[in-house]
C-alpha cells in the first residue's frame, strides 16, 4: 500500500457468518432481521451489557480525527434531501469530529453538538478519503461503515487495518462484510476473546 496521511481503519462489528445488518433494513428496524429489535441490541450487547470487559475497544471507536460513512448509516432518508434528517446519531453525535457522508445528493454542511459536523460528499470514495486525511492532526480515519462503503474500500485497496468485533450470533443472509471484495492477504495483529464478542484487528497486507 501507498503511504497515507493518516492510518485508514475500520471497526465493525459482524455475526460469525459475517453479516453487519439482516435483510429488510427499513426506518423503524434500521439493522434489519438482525436477531434482535431491529436496532442491533444483539449484534452490539458487547458495548452495552458488557462494557467493563470491552473498555479499551469501545474507547477506540470514536478515537479518530475523522470519519467516513455510507448514506445508510447517516440515516434513512434515500434519494433527494426531501425532509430534515440530522443522522441516526441525535443531537450530539459520539464522533466529536468531521463526518464525511457518501451521497449522490448535494447538501450543506450540517454542523451538530458536541464537535461533530457532518459534510455530504458526492464525488465518490476517493474524495471523502483525501477530505478526511485533510483534517488537521495525526489521527487516523475511521470508514465507520456500514459494510457495503467498508467494501468499496477494501476493493480499492484503501484500508489499512480491519478492526473485527466477532459475536456469536449467526444472521444467514443480510449485509456482508468482504461481499464483492477481492481475495486480500490479511496479518493478524491482535485477537481477544471476550464473554460476547471475540475481537480480531488484522493488517491488510493487500
Amino acid at each position: 500500500m501507498t503511504e497515507r496521511r493518516g492510518r485508514v481503519i475500520c471497526d465493525l462489528t459482524i455475526s460469525a457468518d459475517g453479516y453487519s445488518a439482516g435483510l429488510d433494513q427499513t426506518e423503524e428496524r434500521p439493522f434489519g432481521a438482525d436477531g434482535g429489535d431491529g436496532w442491533g441490541n444483539k449484534l452490539h450487547a458487547w458495548m452495552f451489557e458488557t462494557p467493563e470487559e470491552n473498555r479499551a475497544e469501545v474507547a477506540r471507536l470514536g478515537a479518530a480525527k475523522a470519519f467516513i460513512m455510507g448514506r445508510n448509516m447517516f440515516g434513512p432518508v434515500r434519494g433527494a434531501w426531501d425532509r430534515e434528517w440530522n443522522g441516526w446519531w441525535g443531537d450530539d453525535p459520539p464522533f466529536h469530529a468531521p463526518v464525511f457522508v457518501l451521497t449522490h445528493h448535494a447538501r450543506e454542511p450540517q454542523p451538530m453538538d458536541g464537535g461533530t459536523t457532518y459534510h455530504f460528499v458526492t464525488d465518490g470514495i476517493e474524495s471523502a478519503l483525501a477530505q478526511a486525511q485533510a483534517v488537521p492532526g495525526d489521527g487516523e480515519i475511521a470508514v465507520q461503515g456500514g459494510a457495503t462503503t467498508i467494501n468499496q474500500y477494501l476493493a480499492a485497496g484503501l484500508i489499512d487495518e480491519l478492526r473485527l468485533h466477532i459475536v456469536p450470533l449467526t444472521l444467514g443472509a443480510g449485509t456482508r462484510l468482504f461481499e464483492g471484495v477481492p481475495p486480500l492477504k490479511l496479518e493478524q495483529v491482535t485477537s481477544r476473546a471476550a464473554s460476547l464478542v471475540t475481537h480480531v484487528t488484522y493488517r491488510v497486507l493487500s
